[in-house]
């Protein structure tokens, strides 16, 4: 039987950059993956699929409703989606195939097939061939599958998860979507833009609600006006398969009045549940809280001490790249260093168009903890590099301690602000002020100098465009 210093279950982001900071630091590793690609529910039918088929729809909204706009005409334009979805599939196997260059080029083993505890250091692997492999630490990194809602069957035809969504073989007619969070206002976009009717229903009074409620609301309106249609504060109460299409019935939280849309196809995306299925976590002497989740302390480790848990199986969000950084954290402390993650400076990013990214404390947040906070915010309308490129729908939002000026949050809608909420988080990690960020250069023009013009307007109302 082959011994390793470190076993690695799921090959996730979490998994597989646990795997190559345990092989960089000198540790003998392997990684055991259930399926045959590497990278998890991320690269295979999360992160990437889902980046790829937003980047494809948003280019073919751009052509046909906005290029004119530029001047740029173009006739009879039509979608070739059997080509989207090859192009998809293939960006799929190339970031795939990439991580399996990385587990060669870092001499980390891969295994193939369900692994499983027999006892708290030997994993038993079910495959082609069923074989057994000892670690003297382990990491369960196993990731997560999406949940349904009670009474609600997914029969993954015409009631489906997000996996299924993103191989459609059709354009939907009308696609109804349970849930208005991220995975749900991400994938209604892709098919309102390829000419889907979508209606979205949302239990909460505002969709993305979880973010601070600025960024919902400017986000419904925008996506609203391009055709979505939005059910806040409704309750799903039933939901029936015709086996040509489907109809939801909703109930309004307030009034207690039903209502009843029908579609082709209906999105089940009301989150995601840790994946612990058969892991035999009892043969290695551990228990599940009441989510479903493996317990860990502050080291990400569980009550059997050589034993780690990181990603969606362990509490807070749901991000592969808040996975990753538990990864490294992991292996590293397993190093003997001393790590750290402060999970307040986690991002959060919803890839519509225009993009939302978000970190540190809501509004609502530090009213409810009784933080004397400002706000300074700058619409990108008052932006010279959103004009010139037609994408001022949008701002930044800066939150700041009224006494300190240190930064406390940043929230964002509008064009690339995926990309630009690093420059928060990174001005958040060094416990920057508002005012350290307005008077840091920024090159003009670009989206940029709204997050310093936010910063201006935080301090003392300064802003200088508006």
């Amino acid at each position: 039987m082959k011994e390793y210093d470190v076993v690695i279950i799921g090959s996730g982001p979490g998994g597989y950059v646990c795997a190559i900071r345990c092989a960089q630091l000198g540790m003998k590793t392997a990684i055991i993956e259930k399926y045959s690609t590497l990278g998890g529910t991320c690269l295979n039918v999360g992160c990437i699929p889902s980046k790829a088929w937003l980047d494809s729809s948003e280019r073919y909204h751009q052509l046909v409703h906005n290029f004119k706009d530029h001047g740029i005409l173009a006739d009879n334009v039509k979608i070739d989606f059997p080509k989207m979805s090859e192009r998809v599939q293939k960006v799929v196997a190339d970031t795939s195939g990439g991580i399996q260059f990385l587990m060669k080029k870092n001499k980390i083993d891969v295994f193939q097939g369900h692994g499983s505890f027999i006892d708290p250091h030997t994993i038993e692997i079910k495959g082609d061939k069923t074989e057994s492999i000892k670690g003297k630490k382990i990491v369960i990194a196993t990731g997560s599958k999406p949940s349904s809602l009670r009474g609600v069957e997914v029969d993954k035809k015409r009631v489906i998860t997000s996996t299924e969504a993103l191989k459609m073989k059709e354009i939907p007619k009308h696609l109804i979507v349970i849930g208005g969070g991220v995975i749900g206002v991400e994938l209604g976009s892709v098919f309102a833009r390829l000419g889907s009717q979508v209606s979205v229903v949302e239990y909460a009074d505002s969709i993305i609600a979880t973010m601070d409620a600025d960024m919902g609301k400017n986000l419904q309106r925008v996506l609203t006006k391009e055709g979505m249609k939005f059910y806040t504060g409704h309750g799903v109460t039933k939901v029936e398969n015709d086996g040509k299409g489907v109809v939801v019935l909703a109930t309004q939280n307030k009034d207690q009045k039903e209502v009843k849309i029908e579609g082709d196809y209906c999105l089940v995306c009301v989150g995601r549940r840790p994946y612990t299925d058969n892991l035999g976590l009892e043969k290695a002497g551990l228990t599940l809280d009441e989510r479903g989740r493996v317990p860990t302390d502050d080291h990400l480790q569980t009550s059997v001490p050589h034993i780690f848990a990181i990603g969606d199986v362990t509490k807070g969000a749901m991000l592969a790249h808040k996975a990753e950084e538990e990864g490294v954290f992991v292996a590293e402390l397993m190093a003997g260093q001393k790590p750290h993650i402060n999970y307040l400076l986690v991002p959060g990013v919803v890839y519509t168009w225009p993009e939302v990214a978000s970190v540190g404390h809501t509004e609502a947040e530090l009213k409810k903890n009784g933080v004397a906070y400002k706000i300074g915010s700058f619409p990108f309308k008052a932006s010279g590099r959103a004009r010139a490129s037609n994408e001022s729908d949008g701002l930044i939002k800066v939150l700041a301690d009224k006494n300190t000026d240190e930064i406390l949050g940043v929230h964002m809608i509008g064009p690339r602000c995926a990309d630009m909420i690093a420059e928060a988080v990174l001005a958040m990690e060094y416990r920057a002020s508002a005012e350290d960020v307005a008077r840091t250069c920024h090159a003009h023009p670009t989206y940029t100098e709204s997050f310093k013009e936010a910063c201006l307007a935080a301090t003392e109302n300064r802003a200088l465009h508006i």
